[in-house]
């Protein structure tokens, strides 16, 4: 059967990706905002404050990890549910104003429920997926995350400005609901069942949580990660450096219309030409446009790296996900899908730490020099861990 034959757009693949989309949307709206609120409600110090926004992270990833593990055994569908319910049960938490360490608490399981859906939706769309077409259905996919991730923090600062935080707090459990309600629309099949030597497995087992053929392409996610964290948290200190505030409010909005550009194309190419077709030039996009960042001392030089960091990052983060998928046997999508998350998020978490500690010693203009090297040292992990076999994927698929 032709790629042309094998539908893409279905109902439920729409469906998945707004859930995920608005999932996105309410993790940056909350993302932006938490921190003054902790600091305006509970009189929170910075360190408190910037506590209340990375336990979420810890609480996504630990989402993660633990649907990996089950969300086979329990059903994709039912825990995409569960997760939803979870989500709306536990944003009502934020309305107990009763310390901060109940906010706390309430970050972390409200993260934990969003690892728990966004790892269903992903899990779902690559089973609804035909395997022709996974690169380029993923790519669409990860568009509505792109869109979230543009969509949300505008949304966020803009409500944070002009209402309270109940109304955030408020929009975010109604979203939640509408995503709960349209996931039931959704039909989702039962997944093959694993192998009889998988099943009679007893102990601890590390296969158990993650997916071991997934773990190489993992590495070189939290690589690039690590490389998009120092954007994610360090432009905006960076941009008031060199006099550019104006131009990097724009600079996220360049970076998505650069992605929602292209990725269509290179979900296609990885399909039909192979991982390696979008990786490599990817990775070199990516690198130079960290390098063109290191030296923006204009408005133009700032965006037109922006530009080249979406289209380098955006579409290898995409390429990166259905590299993993397309290596896993269906019954362990949901593994290999988390194992990619888990990957991602632990990148985008440790990275700000990690590099908080290199700014004081180089500062923000060399900090991007050096992160442009690290990818371009990332191109040749690539090709030992995955890039040298990826033929081998491509000639399976086309089976």
């Amino acid at each position: 059967m032709s790629n042309a034959k094998e539908k893409l757009w279905s109902k439920d693949f729409i469906i998945m990706s707004i859930i995920n989309f608005i999932i996105l949307v309410i993790f940056y709206l909350l993302m932006v905002t938490i921190a003054s609120f902790a600091v305006k409600d509970y009189h929170a110090t910075t360190s408190q404050a910037g506590l209340v926004t990375g336990i979420y992270i810890i609480g996504t990833l630990i989402g993660r990890l633990a649907t990996g593990r089950i969300i086979d055994q329990v059903g994709r569908k039912r825990i995409l549910i569960i997760g939803l319910i979870s989500f709306v049960v536990t944003m009502s938490l934020y309305f107990i104003h009763a310390g901060i360490t109940v906010l706390l608490l309430c970050r972390f399981v409200n993260g934990i429920s969003v690892g728990i859906a966004s790892t269903a939706t992903g899990t779902i769309v690559a089973q609804i997926l035909p395997r022709s077409r996974k690169g380029e259905g993923i790519g669409y996919y990860s568009m509505s995350a792109t869109l979230g991730t543009a969509i949300g923090p505008f949304i966020g600062i803009l409500m944070s400005q002009h209402t309270s935080y109940n109304i955030i707090f408020s929009l975010c459990m109604i979203l939640g609901v509408l995503c709960l309600v349209i996931s039931f629309i959704a039909k989702v099949l039962p997944v093959p069942d694993a192998p009889e030597s998988e099943t009679a497995q007893k102990g601890f087992s590390i296969s158990q949580y993650l997916e071991p053929k997934a773990i190489p392409i993992a590495i070189i996610t939290v690589c690039m990660a690590l490389g998009y964290a120092g954007i994610l948290s360090f432009i905006n200190f960076f941009a008031k450096e060199r006099d550019l505030i104006a131009a990097s409010s724009f600079f996220f909005v360049v970076y998505a219309i650069a992605i929602l550009l292209t990725r269509p194309f290179s979900g296609r190419l990885m399909d039909t030409k192979g991982a390696n077709y979008v990786m490599y030039p990817c990775f070199v996009l990516f690198g130079l446009g960290l390098l063109l960042l290191s030296t923006a001392h204009s408005s133009v030089v700032l965006l037109v790296s922006g530009a080249m960091i979406g289209i380098g990052y955006g579409n290898l983060s995409s390429a990166a996900q259905a590299i993993a998928v397309k290596l896993t046997p269906p019954h362990r999508m949901g593994l290999a899908t988390s194992t990619y998350f888990i990957a991602l998020d632990g990148g985008l978490g440790i990275g700000p730490y990690l590099l908080g500690f290199i700014i004081p010693l180089i500062g923000y203009g060399k900090l991007y020099v050096s992160l442009g090297i690290f990818i371009f040292i990332t191109i040749a992990i690539y090709f030992v861990l995955h890039g040298r076999k990826d033929h081998l994927i491509l000639e399976k698929n086309a089976v």
